[in-house]
């Protein structure tokens, strides 16, 4: 049994990991600007719950995240 054994190939060419992997830290860096705002004491409301980092901005960044890491699985590769 002398078979010759083809190289791995890869299911996506490298720029399309990389482009996944902007994604993947853009939809990471949208949920973290999202965290945080809450109060110590829950008798307290806290108005910072709903300005505008928390409530446009990083939902958006999700998205945009999302949209990037799915065109990088749609991408064709070269060959």
């Amino acid at each position: 049994m002398d078979e010759k054994q083809q190289p791995q190939e890869f299911l996506f060419d490298k720029i399309n990991y990389k482009i996944l992997l902007i994604g993947i830290l853009i939809i990471t860096i949208g949920f973290l600007l999202m965290s945080g705002g809450g109060s110590n004491d829950p008798k307290v409301f806290n108005e910072e719950i709903f300005n505008f980092r928390r409530i446009r901005l990083a939902p958006t960044m999700v998205l945009i995240g999302f949209g990037i890491t799915i065109y990088s699985i749609l991408k064709k590769n070269k060959s």
